[in-house]
């Protein structure tokens, strides 16, 4: 079968001179053990890391460590790479060898870092900061308010200001097995009773967070 590289090129809106450093980038050991993708993907992992890294810091320039550590590592995971990686089809392109015919999840995600080491090859860098801000930008936005930051800064700001963890109550568990819904509420030293719902107790939990979290910023 005959592969259209230059459909995958539209798609990441780069125009490679070299074919070949996109072909490799593209292509796994079990399809070539001499020409493969693996030094592509060493570095690949590390040009990702770099664009992710600035962008965050960006973002969140009065964010600590820890909580930009947490959000790099849900931006750059295998997971998130598989799905962006299975969002440009890349599946169509990468060059592998296997009985079944398949493209695992390892090497989607595996060939995705190796294809952004091609793009920092061929163009640099600021060509594959836009390459990556593109595709990773709906998971970019999504970590604006993640959850676990609402509960973990809750409770950093509890520790340090009352020297107490936030206090977490169980009000209500409603609805059918299949579907529950459960109302939780939260308070600190001298704040109300902060009180949200969630298809779970930890949503609930995390969506009260978010509520005493912006009720104490706006005091």
């Amino acid at each position: 079968m005959q592969i259209n590289f230059s459909d995958l090129e539209k798609k990441i809106k780069i125009n490679f001179k070299d074919k070949n450093l996109l072909i490799r980038s593209l292509t796994h050991k079990s399809f070539n053990k001499e020409n493969n993708y693996e030094k592509l993907e060493f570095l690949g992992d590390r040009v990702l890391g770099l664009v992710i890294s600035k962008k965050l810091i960006e973002i969140y320039p009065e964010e600590k460590e820890g909580i930009l550590d947490k959000k790099f590592a849900s931006l750059v995971n295998k997971k998130t790479c598989v799905e962006i990686a299975k969002k440009i089809e890349l599946s169509k392109y990468v060059l592998t060898f296997n009985k079944r015919n398949i493209v695992e999840d390892k090497v989607l995600a595996d060939s995705l870092e190796a294809l952004m080491g091609s793009v920092y090859l061929e163009k640099g860098f600021s060509s594959v900061e836009k390459v990556v801000l593109s595709l990773w930008s709906d998971h970019i936005k999504n970590s604006i308010i993640t959850q676990i930051d609402a509960k973990t800064k809750l409770q950093e700001f509890s520790l340090k200001k009352y020297k107490k963890l936030p206090s977490y109550k169980l009000i209500s568990n409603t609805g059918p097995r299949h579907k529950p819904l459960f109302k939780v509420g939260v308070k600190l030293i001298n704040t109300k009773l902060y009180i949200a719902e969630g298809k779970s107790k930890k949503d609930a939990e995390q969506n009260a967070a978010i509520l005493c979290l912006k009720s104490i910023r706006n005091i």
